[in-house]
């Protein structure tokens, strides 16, 4: 008879890091809907930094935003297909495996707080805009774009720069 091993543990524990990145992007959007106009502005650091509310119907620099509505779909099955594919890689990552949970988890969070909106709202609520004296903008985002931004250049330096003990790096 062979013995029964117990299952090593997992980095589904990062998920709580998904939870708490949802729910600063969800707070986060509320209080600037509840408190400005689509629009409106307010400068947080001149020539540099202001708070708007803008409405993104598309993807990341409006991608598709001005489609037929089909897009929301789209982006849907992405977000849900991605954040799965994200959550087996974590069920099978050995959970002190960090250079790798950290960036699933912050694509996680930040993909799934996207998608709320989007099944909610038809939209997603951006809010963050950078811009250089006002002559260059980019285009407004929000906490969890900020997210999926982080995880995924997260993924390319462990990729590229990250050690190895068991390579001898």
């Amino acid at each position: 008879m062979r013995p029964m091993s117990l299952p090593r543990p997992n980095a589904l524990a990062w998920l709580l890091l998904s939870l708490a990145v949802i729910a600063l992007d969800q707070l986060t959007k509320a209080l600037i809907v509840a408190h400005f106009a689509v629009g409106q502005t307010r400068v947080l650091i001149p020539h540099l930094l202001d708070l708007t509310l803008a409405y993104n119907r598309g993807a990341a620099f409006s991608f598709l935003a001005s489609a037929d509505g089909w897009q929301r779909w789209l982006f849907t099955a992405l977000a849900v297909g991605i954040s799965a594919a994200l959550m087996v890689a974590l069920a099978r990552t050995p959970r002190g495996a960090w250079r790798n949970a950290l960036p699933y988890a912050l694509i996680i969070g930040g993909a799934l707080g996207n998608l709320v909106d989007r099944l909610r709202l038809g939209h997603v609520v951006d809010f963050i805009l950078v811009h250089w004296k006002h002559d260059w903008y980019y285009p407004a985002f929000n906490v969890a774009d900020s997210s999926i931004t982080i995880g995924a250049v997260l993924l390319v330096w462990f990729a590229l720069f990250g050690t190895s003990r068991a390579a001898g790096r």
